[in-house]
């Protein structure tokens, strides 16, 4: 009972850790956009959290870990509610209780949503992103957690000692967002002016650089609960080991994308700095666990590059992403799982084609699904706002008010 109480009293505070993140997901959002859209982005990151955690308590977690199947290792019975007679098991898990798993797991299901947030913003309607966060929640996150998470085809892949690894979700949460983010992106179009009439790309400065700078620094705090405490437990030696190596690649992720970005643009770039810090996050996430520190400084160094090069490749094929969403949780989640083939403890081929398969399944997945949510949405309430209401600011067009007063003296 002992050391129940200190695994799930660890386990809470990383709950409290991850919660914080969305601060740190707000701040980001707002200063690396335009002042006219604040309202705008604190109203969807306020939404991600609630309704994601509604929505994860009454369909989601049972979804994606469910008793029984519909479809073998593929598709969870829906029963909704949590169950209050599992609940007052105590033997329900060495590391923590029930209540604790489902609100843990809450919190990165709410994650995924937030990454879609962040890659529409300053363009799409309120009720649209409302609709796209409630449905690829219920429907994409859990089930894609499920293949892996739940015990579902992805965990005994080829057999029940070669199966998919994914240990905190460079996939399974980051990627999931980000294929999202993706299609949302391509239907909806740029934002007016992000490119000139012969398709180049131009900068539109962020209003409030400091507060992204502390959003980051948030983030990468929040990344102690969001990796550690996927140990699912407080075993010194196992948490100590994953948030060393976390740390090592948040840390080589900001360098590399500073260096490369210096290299190819000479320019120090600070947004390419802070994103590449989180880059490194999300590459180490899938194996955090496994790795040697050499390991964790390689893996951040080249989701740094990866970074500032899939930047450049969305302005190629001129997908307009505000805040580097997709470079960050897609292209880096997608290196950070492969990268367990290559430096986990089980590297080696047979893994690394383990994981790769199962990365182009979930991009099949969530493409498509994701495809049916946002034209289901956009044939119901529209996606984009009309060019004035973008003009205006998001704030007036859609909330009514600005997100500063006006203090000036008449």
């Amino acid at each position: 009972m002992e050391l129940l109480t200190v695994n799930n009293v660890w386990m809470m505070i990383c709950t409290a850790l991850v919660f914080f993140m969305h601060l740190g997901f707000s701040f980001l959002e707002i200063g690396l956009t335009r002042q006219k859209n604040t309202i705008n982005i604190l109203f969807k990151n306020f939404f991600v959290i609630t309704a994601g955690l509604i929505i994860y308590c009454l369909i989601g977690f049972n979804l994606m870990y469910p008793g029984d199947w519909i479809i073998d290792g593929v598709l969870g019975t829906i029963v909704t509610g949590l169950d209050a007679t599992a609940a007052s098991d105590l033997s329900y898990n060495e590391g923590y209780t029930y209540w604790t798993d489902f609100l843990f797991q809450g919190m990165f299901a709410a994650t995924a949503a937030t990454i879609i947030s962040g890659a529409v913003a300053e363009r799409i309607k309120i009720n649209s992103f409302i609709l796209v966060a409630i449905l690829y929640v219920t429907i994409v996150y859990p089930i894609v957690g499920s293949w892996q998470w739940g015990g579902g085809f992805f965990s005994d892949f080829i057999s029940e000692d070669l199966g998919f690894y994914d240990f905190a979700g460079s996939t399974l949460v980051h990627s999931v967002g980000g294929w999202g983010a993706l299609v949302v992106i391509y239907f909806l179009g740029a934002r007016k002016g992000k490119f000139d009439e012969n398709g180049n790309p131009q900068a539109i400065t962020g209003s409030n650089i400091p507060l992204s700078a502390a959003g980051v620094l948030i983030l990468w705090l929040g990344w102690f609960g969001f990796n550690g405490g996927s140990v699912l437990s407080a075993d010194p030696s196992l948490t100590s080991l994953t948030l060393v190596t976390t740390c090592l690649a948040a840390a080589a992720g900001g360098i590399g994308a500073a260096v490369l970005s210096r290299i190819l643009y000479n320019n120090l770039d600070l947004t390419m700095f802070m994103n590449g810090v989180l880059g490194g996050l999300v590459g180490i996430t899938a194996g955090a666990d496994q790795m040697l520190p050499t390991s964790a400084i390689v893996i951040g160094l080249i989701a740094g590059f990866i970074v500032v090069l899939s930047v450049a490749l969305l302005d190629k094929c001129k997908l307009d992403d505000p805040v580097g969403a997709i470079p960050v949780h897609l292209f880096c989640g997608i290196w950070g799982t492969l990268a367990v083939g290559l430096f986990g403890e089980m590297a080696g081929f047979d893994q690394f084609m383990v994981q790769l398969a199962c990365v182009g399944i979930t991009a099949v997945f969530c493409i498509l699904f994701g495809s049916i949510i946002t034209l289901f949405v956009r044939t119901v309430v529209g996606l984009r706002v009309d060019e004035n209401e973008e003009e205006q600011g998001l704030d007036i067009a859609e909330h009514g008010t600005r997100a500063y007063g006006d203090f000036r003296v008449d």
